[in-house]
C-alpha cells in the first residue's frame, strides 16, 4: 500500500478523532453469513470469500460500516461518534481491472436528538476535509423513493418486491413495468400458472428447492398475476421522483409539486427539508448543492435516507472521493430489538492523492 495513502488517512483520522470520534478497529475477516443475509448474494461476486475451519464461512471486509455497527449494537444503542481507518477488500464492477484492495477512512455518528443536524455535521467535515480538491458534491434521498414506493397503490407483496431492488435499477424498472402491465407475462410461465397442477407430469427435482417450495413460489406467482395493474400515472410519479436533478433547493421545490399527487412523500420531504436548513447553518451553500432523485441507487444496500458523495467531473474514470448516508433501519436490524439513529461516511485517501497530483 502506498506510504502516501497512509500518512492521507492518519491525518484524515486524526481529523475526525479531533471532532470527538472514538477510533474504531474492526477485524479484517468478517463472518459471510451477516454480510451475505444484509446483501444476499449480489455481493458474493464481488467479495473475496474464505473458509475458517472453526468460523465457517467468512469473507475479507467489503466496507467498515456493518462491522462498525455490529460492535456499537452490542454494547447497546448510546449515542457514539466513531472514527476508523484500513484496508476494504470489494471488486469493482464497473471496471474490472480496478485494485480491489484500498483504503477507507470513516466517520459515522450514532444520536437521535436531531437527525438532520447529524447529516449536516457528517457532511460538513467531509466538504472540509476534502476543500480544495475539484470536487463537486451530490447528494440525494434514499427515503424519499422508500417513501414513495410506500405509497403506492399496490399489494403489500408488490411494494416489498419494489424495495428490495431499489438498489439495482434494471430489476426495479423491469419490475415496474411488469406491474404496470407494460410487459405482459411471458407466455410458458402463464401457461404454467393456468394449469390445474403445474407440476403434475414434471421432470425429477434438480436442485435445492423442495417440490413444497415450489408450489408455494407459483401460488405467490398466481396471487399477484391476479392484481390489478399498478396506475400509469403512479408509474409517471415514481419515474418523475428518479428524474429530479436540480440544486437542492429548486428540487425539493419539485418534490413539493410531485407530493401533491403522492402524500406519502410528505414526511420524507419534512426531513430533507430540514435538512437543507441544518447544512445551511453549518456554512454549506445549499443553493449550489446539487440533488439527483436517483443518487445512491447502486450504492450499499443499507442507507435509508440521506446520501451524499464528492465525484470528480473532470475525472470521470475516478469513483466518488467520499460517499456515505443515513442508514437507521441497520441498527435496528442488527442490534436485537435496540435501534439508533446512525449516518457516516467514507473517504478514500488514494483518490484524494490522484486529484491533488492532477489538481
Amino acid at each position: 500500500m502506498n506510504p502516501a495513502a497512509r500518512d492521507k488517512a492518519a491525518s484524515l483520522r486524526a481529523r475526525f478523532e479531533a471532532a470527538g470520534a472514538a477510533v474504531i478497529d474492526p477485524a479484517i475477516l468478517q463472518p459471510a453469513e451477516t454480510l451475505l443475509d444484509l446483501y444476499g448474494e449480489d455481493i458474493r461476486g464481488r467479495a473475496y470469500v474464505t473458509a475458517d475451519p472453526g468460523r465457517g464461512e467468512m469473507m475479507l471486509r467489503p466496507d467498515f460500516t456493518v462491522p462498525v455497527v455490529q460492535a456499537h449494537m452490542q454494547g447497546g444503542a448510546e449515542p457514539a461518534r466513531y472514527t476508523y481507518s484500513g484496508e476494504v477488500f470489494r471488486r469493482q464492477e464497473a471496471d474490472p481491472d480496478r485494485n480491489p484492495e484500498y483504503l477507507q477512512v470513516g466517520f459515522e455518528i450514532f444520536d437521535r436528538i436531531d437527525p438532520a443536524a447529524a447529516d449536516a455535521e457528517v457532511f460538513a467535515i467531509f466538504a472540509d476535509a476534502l476543500a480544495g480538491l475539484p470536487l463537486r458534491a451530490v447528494t440525494g434521498d434514499i427515503g424519499v423513493l422508500m417513501a414513495a414506493v410506500g405509497g403506492l397503490d399496490a399489494s403489500a407483496a408488490r411494494r416489498a418486491a419494489l424495495l428490495r431492488h431499489l438498489w439495482r435499477p434494471r430489476r426495479f424498472r423491469a419490475l415496474l413495468d411488469r406491474f404496470s402491465g407494460k410487459t405482459r407475462v411471458p407466455p410458458a410461465r402463464a401457461k404454467l400458472l393456468k394449469a390445474r397442477d403445474p407440476l403434475d407430469g414434471a421432470a425429477p427435482l434438480v436442485g435445492k428447492r423442495s417440490h413444497d417450495e415450489i408450489a408455494a413460489r407459483i401460488e405467490t406467482l398466481r396471487a399477484d398475476a391476479a392484481q390489478p395493474p399498478l396506475s400509469r400515472d403512479q408509474v409517471a410519479l415514481v419515474d418523475a421522483i428518479l428524474a429530479v436533478r436540480e440544486t437542492a433547493p429548486f428540487a425539493l421545490a419539485r418534490l413539493r409539486d410531485i407530493a401533491v399527487d403522492m402524500p406519502a412523500l410528505t414526511p420524507a420531504l419534512d426531513r430533507l427539508e430540514a435538512r437543507l436548513d441544518a447544512l445551511a447553518a453549518r456554512g454549506i451553500d445549499v443553493e449550489a448543492l446539487d440533488f439527483e432523485g436517483s443518487y445512491g441507487r447502486t450504492s450499499m444496500e443499507y442507507y435509508d435516507g440521506f446520501v451524499f458523495g464528492f465525484v470528480s467531473d473532470a475525472r470521470p474514470d475516478l469513483p466518488p472521493a467520499a460517499t456515505g448516508g443515513r442508514y437507521d433501519a441497520l441498527t435496528e436490524r442488527l442490534g436485537d430489538g435496540q435501534a439508533i439513529p446512525a449516518v457516516g461516511g467514507v473517504i478514500r485517501p488514494d483518490l484524494i492523492l490522484a486529484l491533488e497530483g492532477g489538481a
